[in-house]
């Protein structure tokens, strides 16, 4: 049955079992002048679906969309093609279920995906254990300090300034209702992570070290390092990816004695979706510390036939569950997003993922030769995966828009990330994925060679 609007006759009879004249009385406690007193301005009337479809698919028009233009935007939310066999495997009957991820009554097929979604996460970041998702690499990010500071008993957060910022207002925000103290820093615009730097802010009140990789500007640092530096002052490593794909080329985090390895699952199966949902990845290297771990793991067993099956555990430490005493809020996970970024890793497997990485490679190696020969322009990074950043000597927000009205979506300027910050506000970060075509990278390079002369 359709909605209806309730009758006047409805409305009256409820109000005079309420007691009430009109339905004004109903809200006397808000004050008159907050109240509407005729329609919306700016907001035109009601219309007929199909005059509303006409006039979206209009709107629509106006949108350059990532498919139809060279496209080079990342910073965290990357396009790369998702096999049609993912949506049409994900709405299959066995994954479907009337209940929320948390329920233990949810399917069998469920269960079992997030059982091999976990393995998969945890052999993609080097680590032993993984939960069955969070709701983004940023939450995922804050879920890892608060670990940690229950871990060590510390209440001190170490951020490298290299770190996305808005996993880092995502720490800072949260770190006010905890207590914990956010130790953040502006990124050093050079050629190599600076390492030093952030060892230096160590001491013996760090619970952690906070260090993405790669960064923001798309260098691959040396994460040994920080991780020996964290661990000879008793605090723990987090690494931080925002690229699933690029842990098909450079070595696993947890392999590198990053402690807890957290991140964004979204290039693998989910796409960029309008900016979400999105979906949290969360592994330990070390099995004790499972028991800190937010949200939720599923885990193997066998029924009482002896049959495999698949169940929830050690979700009792969830707000819904045990309240005050509880690890984290986390009361769901993204289960649909994990379930795509899951059908995607098998349909790949490990030789195709390292496949796709190297042509992620490959092709922002490309990009970053034409686009050095472009006057006025110069690479910044020693290393990088499919993520670069350019200076182009002027302000890189002005370039980014005269490039979109030419039909090129040319990358994310590093004064949008980082606003007020002049040393930053040349900076361009250009993101090659395989959907990227070498016409693509030439047509970037006359734009840009067009805009800086």
């Amino acid at each position: 049955m359709r909605y209806l609007p309730l009758t006047d006759a409805d409305r009256g009879e409820m109000l005079s079992v309420i007691g009430a004249s009109s339905i004004d009385d109903l809200f006397v406690d808000v004050p008159e002048e907050a109240r509407l007193n005729g329609p919306i301005h700016g907001l035109p009337l009601h219309a007929s679906e199909m005059a509303v479809e006409k006039h979206m698919r209009q709107l629509s028009k106006k949108n350059l969309a990532a498919a139809d233009a060279p496209f080079f935007l990342g910073a965290g939310a990357y396009r790369h093609h998702i096999p049609a066999s993912v949506d049409h495997i994900i709405q299959r009957g066995e994954f479907l279920t009337a209940y929320t991820p948390y329920q233990p009554e949810i399917a069998q097929g469920t269960l079992q995906m997030l059982f091999e979604f976990q393995t998969q996460v945890a052999r993609l970041y080097g680590c032993a254990v993984a939960n069955a998702s969070l709701y983004d690499g940023s939450t995922a990010c804050w879920e890892a300090v608060a670990m940690a500071t229950r871990v060590t008993r510390r209440k001190k957060a170490v951020l490298s300034g290299a770190l996305h910022p808005h996993y880092t207002e995502v720490v800072k925000t949260m770190a006010k209702f905890t207590g914990d103290t956010i130790a953040d820093a502006k990124p050093a615009i050079q050629a190599e992570p600076d390492n030093a730097g952030l060892i230096a802010r160590i001491d013996d009140e760090t619970a952690c070290v906070v260090v993405q990789y790669p960064d923001i500007l798309g260098r691959i640092g040396n994460l040994q390092e920080v991780a020996d530096a964290a661990h000879a002052k008793g605090a723990l490593l987090i690494a931080v990816n925002t690229e699933p794909v690029a842990l098909g080329a450079i070595q696993a985090p947890g392999d590198l004695g990053a402690d807890i390895v957290v991140g964004e699952g979204q290039a693998l199966g989910v796409g960029l979706q309008f900016g979400g949902p999105y979906l949290g990845l969360f592994a330990v290297r070390d099995p004790k510390h499972v028991r800190q771990m937010p949200g939720r793991l599923c885990g193997e067993t066998v029924d009482a036939e002896g049959k495999r099956g698949f169940v929830l555990t050690l979700s009792t430490r969830e707000q819904h569950i045990r309240r005050e005493k509880a690890t984290s809020n986390i009361c769901t996970n993204s289960g649909l997003c994990a379930l795509a970024f899951s059908v995607h890793m098998t349909l790949l497997g490990e030789k195709g993922l390292r496949q796709l990485a190297a042509e992620n490679h490959r092709l922002a190696c490309l990009a970053a030769d034409r686009l050095a020969e472009v006057p006025g322009v110069s690479v910044l990074n020693n290393s990088f995966f499919n993520e670069f950043t350019v200076r182009l000597g002027r302000d890189a927000r002005a370039v980014v828009r005269a490039l979109a009205d030419k039909g090129v979506l040319a990358g994310v300027s590093l004064g949008r990330l980082y606003p007020g910050n002049e040393d930053l506000a040349d900076g361009l970060l250009i993101a090659v994925t395989e959907t990227t075509s070498e016409d693509d990278i030439e047509a970037l390079a006359i734009v840009l060679e067009e805009a800086c002369s």
